[in-house]
């Protein structure tokens, strides 16, 4: 997030993919937005402003995960998103929350680096070809127990050929020129070459889940990239791909890693989001006795010092957490946000509740956005030479059913669309594209309700259909 993105142009994108909830959708943009601007406060006011984190309040299927996955691809400032449920009090078994911050930190580093690799590529492309170059026509001296220019040869020719050193050189020199402008052209695309290659590291043994022990790996990892130097190994390449490989490598020696690690911290601390969704499984309510209980009021407990500010070890450096952005999400529907330990619920100042989504939500779903489910169900039938048309009437009665079946069966929102047309479709993507000549489908209310009303009067079958 830059100066690119206003509070308006977040809204704007978030509404291609996502119906209604516009108070949560407004609310997410000035807490995006707000990232930008401490940055160009006064550096004495800067690290008072704190960031404002949100939760989310609304029951499944209305849009809250999909707000986090669309925010993740606009911005691009490290966004990681967590479930709360797989984080656990210290001394049970599972993750604990800091984990979340190593993470982010981790991400922050692919990020940077893949700036500065970005950056170094069109040097490193430059350096590939030179590698090829090399492997294809060698320069003069290579291969040789002494070089052309040794003191040796005092004749001045090429022990090997019987030329004069120079004329030798000259000549290699001409053919490297040509085969430099072959490589850079393409015309040696499809040559099979043989190229040593730094092999990857082999994965270790996940020693334990909990703590900061998770972590042994990667710490175990990097101790053996130190000990002396790995045995590369030999593969056989075209040259398109070889020249991919080699100056994937090549960039990576340019990039200075730690001061990629630097400003990956620096941008993790000031521009990073964490998303904690189902934030209501960690809630307890007020007449809980022990068991489980005791480990959610822990994970809740654990999780503030992360949230208020404080700092986390990582293996790129120490990340401090006052000025990350936290976003919090829940359905509620048997905790409620008073359930959290008030702490906790204090460190959560933005409060949004999204709605149930109507009849005509779902119209709309089913229209507006850039990757609706129609036009996703369009290109798959496409792939088989078959045109698909939903007609408005069609539309609208497959958003009356989902509608219908949300306030009978169980109420999962958007959720529920997918259910309807994968039945919907069933035969019909069975039987192509063998038993459709025509090679037309089109969508109307009587075809949906011809498959589906069986099944929604039916409210038992209903349970496990749809």
């Amino acid at each position: 997030m830059s100066d690119f993105f206003t509070p308006k142009q977040v809204v704007e994108e978030l509404d291609r993919f996502i119906i209604g909830q516009d108070q949560a959708k407004k609310a997410v943009a000035i807490a995006l937005r707000n990232r930008w601007r401490r940055q160009n406060v006064p550096e004495a006011m800067r690290d008072e402003i704190m960031p404002n984190n949100i939760i989310l309040i609304g029951p499944t299927g209305v849009g809250k995960t999909e707000i986090a996955r669309r925010l993740a691809k606009m911005t691009q400032a490290p966004f990681i998103k967590v479930e709360a449920t797989k984080f656990t009090e210290i001394g049970y078994v599972g993750k604990d929350v800091e984990s979340m911050v190593r993470d982010l930190a981790e991400l922050s580093v692919t990020l940077v680096k893949q700036t500065y690799l970005a950056k170094n590529m069109e040097k490193a492309r430059e350096l590939a070809v030179e590698q090829v170059l090399d492997i294809l026509i060698p320069p003069v001296g290579r291969n040789r127990s002494e070089p052309v220019w040794s003191p040796g040869f005092s004749t001045g020719q090429d022990p090997d050929s019987g030329k004069p050193a120079d004329q030798e050189a000259e000549l290699n020199e001409k053919t490297r020129n040509k085969f430099r402008d072959k490589i850079r052209d393409g015309s040696l695309d499809d040559r099979e070459i043989e190229i040593d290659l730094k092999p990857e590291n082999p994965p270790l043994m996940q020693v334990m889940g909990a703590s900061g022990i998770e972590d042994l790996n990667r710490q175990l990892q990097d101790m053996f990239d130190g000990m002396g130097q790995k045995k590369q190994k030999r593969r056989k390449l075209k040259v398109k791909d070889a020249l991919v490989v080699l100056a994937q490598e090549e960039a990576g020696k340019l990039v200075d890693m730690e001061l990629i690690r630097k400003e990956a911290i620096s941008l993790a601390e000031n521009h990073g989001i964490i998303f904690i969704d189902e934030i209501d499984k960690i809630a307890v309510s007020g007449n809980q006795g022990s068991g489980p209980d005791v480990s959610r009021s822990g994970v809740q407990r654990d999780l503030l010092p992360i949230v208020e500010g404080s700092s986390v070890s990582t293996k790129h450096g120490v990340v401090r957490t006052d000025h990350i952005l936290f976003i919090a999400s829940g359905a509620f529907h048997i905790a409620k946000p008073s359930d959290l330990i008030p702490e906790l619920q204090g460190r959560f100042p933005i409060r949004v509740e999204l709605k149930s989504l109507t009849e005509a939500d779902f119209v709309k779903i089913l229209t507006v956005p850039a990757n609706a489910l129609t036009r996703q169900y369009e290109a798959l039938l496409a792939t088989e030479g078959v045109e698909l048309e939903f007609t408005e009437d069609g539309i609208r009665e497959i958003a009356r059913v989902a509608t219908e079946v949300n306030s009978e069966v169980e109420n999962i929102g958007a959720r529920r669309l997918h259910t309807i047309l994968s039945t919907l479709f069933e035969d019909i993507l069975f039987r192509i594209p063998d038993d459709l000549p025509d090679g037309k489908v089109k969508v109307t209310r009587d075809l949906v309700d011809a498959r589906l009303s069986g099944l929604v009067k039916n409210r038992d079958l209903s349970r496990y259909i749809l």
